[in-house]
């Protein structure tokens, strides 16, 4: 049972367990006022079942919470289409919400999926030895941000595209994975203190955006590709007997999959190495509370 009454009901099929997940994104914060309805409706759904992907979670309810100024039908209507059409794609059933009147618009989507019992990917789990990984490229979001005139940059802050298709196939081959929503060394990061292990990274290894190349700026280039956040790629690690099968598995969803370090036993730290193999300053990813 979905809308209509005061919950909804939802049974997961036999064998499956929930997956739930739930993010917030806030005018002034998240989002400029002017921002485009139909691409924030898009990256409101988009940004959860990013959350569900890590999780190897296939996803199937949302819950929309959303206050605004008001009701503004020429915003709603955009908004819903940009959601809805999202949500078609991956079969994902709106069952519930909650709409107020309030000074920001303000957003908030829980996403529900299903994973197979034992099956869930975590970021605990990455082992010694492991490969990492990432999906598609780096920074482009950062990129759009700092340059929002770059068409492809603005593109993958605005229009984030969820992994889901690689998540569900990662169950039994990645140890351990996570979304890119911080930025990859505050992301990866996560992984090595759930995990308890540290790791390389080869910067030159690391995909970006072609139009890296166009801007020449070095430092701009390494604060985007490794701290940049809202880039919602997948960041996984799994054993290197498993790299035939991960590059198949690239190549069946077209979907670049670059390999681009190695886990390490040791204390949680990541070195990020530069070409010449001598290890790199970087800055932190995004801070939910930064310094007012």
């Amino acid at each position: 049972m979905g809308v209509g009454d005061d919950c909804a009901l939802l049974r997961p099929d036999a064998g499956l367990e929930l997956a739930l997940t739930s993010d917030m994104l806030v005018q002034g914060r998240h989002f400029l006022p002017d921002a485009d309805p139909r691409s924030l409706g898009h990256k409101a759904l988009a940004v959860n079942l990013s959350d569900l992907a890590a999780m190897g979670a296939a996803p199937r309810w949302a819950l929309l919470a959303i206050a605004l100024p008001a009701a503004d039908a020429a915003w709603l209507e955009p908004f819903s289409a940009g959601f809805f059409a999202l949500a078609e794609r991956y079969g994902v059933e709106l069952v519930g919400g909650d709409t107020t009147r309030a000074p920001l618009r303000t957003i908030t989507v829980t996403a529900i999926g299903e994973v197979p019992a034992g099956m869930a990917l975590f970021r605990a789990g990455a082992r010694p030895g492991d490969d990492i990984w990432v999906s598609g490229e780096l920074g482009g979001a950062a990129l759009g941000l700092a340059r929002p005139r770059i068409a492809a940059a603005a593109a993958r802050l605005h229009r984030p595209e969820p992994r889901v298709d690689l998540g569900e196939r990662l169950r039994g081959l990645a140890h351990a994975a996570i979304d890119v929503s911080d930025g990859l060394t505050s992301d990866l990061g996560h992984i090595l203190e759930r995990s308890q292990v540290s790791a390389e990274v080869h910067y030159a290894k690391l995909p970006r955006s072609s139009a890296f190349s166009t801007i020449q700026n070095r430092e701009l280039e390494e604060n985007c590709v490794l701290s940049g956040g809202d880039d919602y790629e997948l960041a996984f690690t799994a054993a290197l007997e498993r790299r035939t099968e991960i590059e198949a598995l690239s190549a069946e969803l077209h979907l670049p999959l670059a390999r681009i370090g190695t886990i390490q036993a040791g204390e949680p730290r990541l070195v990020v190495l530069n070409e010449r193999n001598q290890p790199m300053d970087y800055r932190r990813g995004f801070d939910h509370f930064p310094p007012a």
